[in-house]
């Protein structure tokens, strides 16, 4: 089976993705490099102070791979959340139900590559309420990103 962030790795030079590497000032800015039958790949952009929610890949395995900066990703244990900070060349793998959040708490720019298998479909955003994991949303590929 093929090591996604292995995969990530790969992707891992903006010079030479299909797009520019570019940064929002109001969002995170993302784009995807490549899909084929076995995975996506993304690559993402994060100025300080920009994040994701809490949040799963609807089923999904993936890979991550901090390509510049440095982003902390929060993963949920009880009722806890946990900080995971992740400098330039360090990456995570993650199963299917993984659920966490990530963001740039740094003060300079960072740039990830994600990678997903199956393809993205749909993300679930959740809440901590009174101690437990609530869904949120439920956001679908082609309209919410």
């Amino acid at each position: 089976m093929t090591d996604l962030l292995a995969v990530a790795a790969g992707y891992a030079d903006p010079a030479a993705w299909p797009v520019p590497l570019c940064f929002d000032p109001t969002t995170r800015w993302y784009a995807r490099l490549a899909a084929t039958d076995e995975h996506e790949v993304w690559a993402l952009s994060w100025l300080p102070g920009q994040g994701t929610d809490l949040h799963d890949h609807g089923g999904s395995r993936g890979a991550f791979l901090v390509v510049a900066g440095e982003l902390t990703e929060w993963t949920v244990s009880g009722a806890r959340m946990r900080p995971h900070r992740l400098a330039t060349g360090a990456g995570r793998r993650f199963g299917a139900r993984h659920v966490h959040e990530v963001a740039n708490c740094g003060d300079e720019p960072a740039v990830s590559v994600h990678v997903y298998r199956p393809a993205l479909r749909r993300m679930t955003r959740y809440r901590i309420v009174d101690g437990r994991l609530r869904v949120a949303e439920v956001a679908e590929a082609g309209v919410a990103w």
